[in-house]
């Protein structure tokens, strides 16, 4: 099934040549049910313009290759009650970078019908053939085809890991991903959307106590 749909997904960009607002997605678990975050920022200023998040119960079990089956749905529900309209979306996971072409940042793009970019923390896939300084992408391969970029996003940290969600060029991608870094590692809209499901997480644990 992923691989049909990898067949789908589009690598040319559809972005915005000036780009208004960046949304970052993230994913929190508790013992039966997951948090979905969403954080949209103002592109130009990454100040944070609006958030949300949803929690739903977690009905499909973790296995790595498949876990867009079960970010999807936390995800989508947050997603789905924005006001404002993201440009393009960051999402913490994997793209095009997968197994099977379609990780979480690639099946979201597809049910979205909008751009996405998947940054991860790890490699599922592939292998950079040399370590970048800060600042420098560097090709992420498999069986000698292109699928992403090592991205060193910030001097003595570990790189992420950025590749085509959906409807994208793999240039684009690691360009938004370089604008929307800070002082960090990640890029901040996934920052903020990883603070936001965390809190929420300790907050409806503190709440089942």
């Amino acid at each position: 099934m992923q691989r049909r749909l990898s067949k789908k997904l589009l690598f040319e960009d559809t972005v915005p040549e000036t780009v208004d607002y960046v949304a970052g997605v993230d994913v929190a678990y508790l013992k039966d049910s997951s948090v979905g975050a969403v954080a949209v920022l103002d592109f130009s200023t990454l100040s944070p313009v609006e958030f949300q998040v949803a929690q739903v119960k977690t009905c499909f079990p973790y296995v790595p290759t498949l876990l867009s089956f079960r970010e999807i749905p936390p995800a989508y529900s947050a997603i789905r009650m924005l006001h404002i309209k993201p440009d393009v979306f960051l999402v913490d996971g994997q793209g095009f970078a997968h197994p099977y072409g379609l990780g979480f940042a690639s099946h979201l793009g597809l049910i979205l019908d909008k751009p996405t970019v998947g940054v991860a923390k790890s490699l599922l896939c592939g292998k950079v053939e040399q370590v970048g300084e800060s600042g420098r992408v560097t090709p992420l391969k498999d069986k000698g085809e292109v699928i992403g970029a090592e991205v060193v996003t910030k001097q003595g940290t570990k790189p992420v890991y950025v590749s085509v969600g959906h409807k994208v060029s793999l240039k684009r991608a690691t360009e938004i991903v370089m604008e929307c870094t800070g002082k960090y590692r990640l890029p901040e809209p996934i920052r903020r959307a990883h603070i936001i499901a965390s809190e929420e997480k300790r907050r409806l644990e503190k709440s089942i106590l």
